[in-house]
């Protein structure tokens, strides 16, 4: 990722403060304002995931829209009146109508593991877009489980393929930590719980819902199809103008029993029936490269053995900086006739000592914009004291821009470190006629 010349904002004003770790912001075609906090317990934040509706008639008044929601909350879609609510934490999606009527719409989806049901969209057909995360780093349970602040827990549900694959039969051996595992050592393969090993040729047969992935399905959550397979966290998704989907893709760590060095982030145009690579290759590259030698492990090989009859691993449109955590985007509406249709993504930031060795800058915390006529990124610089950004949304006349920070949140050899009530809605009004190009 190359930074070019960035942009200054203008004065931001705090639309609401005190939110609990909140993830998703999502505003309506009249203004109205909706925000969903996690309903992690970092910190002492209350468990569930909650909706609040911020309505610009009311002077941004608060009202709760919807509470109790599995935690991690990890997407908020407004669609014709409609809320579309990825709750990660239970593998589902629920619509909230006007009225407040909550209905199920997709449950069942793998989990828990590393990472959860993500954020949906609306695309051009009509259909609810979505992406389910990886079980597991690079498909092979580890003992890294314990670490997640948002897991903590082993066993967990192992990574199953949206196709068919051929399995080399490499394995990790760990300790064991389970009283109902015999013996002091642990051995697991790639799509298997842990402590199971793996033959070399075994197959494994594509099933539906699979991890990994980007899914869709219609409007009442019938009809269930898989979109493309490969695609390790596609936490961001959204349509271009021009019907395009893209996936932002947060790489894999150097952690568990199969670690990385210097995974990117990616950025993907999805395409029906592709691979994305995930989990031997990154950004097209094999993870045997080089440059993907892991400080906290040995070099990488292969899990499956039929690359060969999969199609051939997809390229990035942008590879973003090794962990800085790019999280979803906003596309610049037509109103702003200068940036119109380019992409502003927010970057949460690194997660070390968790997913890195510890010792270096932090990575991260701040806004890119990338100018889709050639995939370059452009730092943001923001008059606001961001911790954590992971959220942004415009305006329905492309006026205003919204910034949601998901608060003071960081990682020790402790664990969490983390304080609740320090998530932050921020408002940047007329950003396009103030900006200003300066350089980084």
């Amino acid at each position: 990722m190359t930074l070019t010349a960035g942009w200054t904002l203008p004065a931001p004003t705090v639309i609401t403060a005190g939110l609990h770790f909140p993830t998703s912001v999502a505003v309506a075609a009249d203004g109205r304002v909706y925000v969903a906090e996690s309903g992690l317990p970092f910190g002492g934040a209350p468990r569930g995931g909650r909706v609040w509706l911020l309505d610009p008639a009311a002077d941004r008044q608060r009202t709760l829209v919807a509470d109790g929601l599995a935690g991690p909350v990890t997407g908020l879609t407004w669609h014709e009146d409609v809320l579309y609510v990825s709750e990660g934490g239970a593998g589902r999606i629920s619509s909230i109508d006007a009225d407040g009527t909550r209905k199920v719409l997709v449950d069942g989806m793998p989990g828990p593991g590393n990472y959860h049901t993500n954020m949906a969209v609306v695309g051009p057909d009509r259909k609810l877009y979505f992406s389910q995360g990886a079980m597991a780093n690079l498909g092979v349970v580890g003992l890294d489980a314990y670490e997640m602040g948002w897991l903590r827990r082993l066993p967990h549900a192992n990574d199953v393929p949206g196709l068919d694959i051929v399995l080399t039969g490499a394995s990790a051996v760990t300790r064991n930590p389970l009283p109902d595992l015999p013996g002091e050592q642990a051995t697991t393969g790639a799509f298997a719980q842990f402590g199971t090993p793996t033959e070399p040729g075994q197959r494994i047969a594509a099933a539906l819902p699979c991890t990994a992935a980007v899914m869709r399905c219609d409007l009442d959550g019938g009809g269930l199809e898989l979109v493309a397979w490969g695609v390790r966290n596609a936490f961001g998704l959204g349509f271009l103008p021009d019907g395009r989907l893209l996936a932002v893709d947060q790489g894999a760590d150097d952690r568990g029993s199969r670690p990385i060095g210097n995974a990117p982030d990616l950025l993907w145009e999805i395409r029906q029936g592709a691979w994305y690579g995930w989990p031997d290759f990154v950004g097209g590259e094999p993870v045997t490269a080089p440059r993907f030698a892991p400080e906290r492990g040995p070099a990488l090989e292969f899990v499956l053995a039929n690359h060969d009859e999969l199609p051939p691993p997809e390229r990035p449109l942008v590879e973003f900086e090794p962990h800085v955590a790019a999280t979803k985007f906003a596309v610049v509406p037509s109103a702003a006739e200068r940036f119109a249709g380019q992409l502003v993504v927010p970057l949460f930031g690194d997660e070390a000592p968790m997913c890195l060795p510890s010792g270096g800058p932090k990575l991260g915390r701040y806004l890119l914009r990338v100018d889709p006529t050639d995939w370059s990124t452009h730092r943001m610089t923001v008059g606001m004291p961001l911790h954590r950004p992971i959220d942004v949304a415009f305006g329905p006349d492309g006026g205003a821009l919204y910034v949601l920070d998901f608060g003071e949140f960081e990682m020790s050899d402790e664990g969490v470190q983390a304080r609740a009530g320090t998530g932050c809605l921020w408002r940047v009004e007329d950003w396009p006629g103030a900006m200003s190009e300066v350089e980084d």
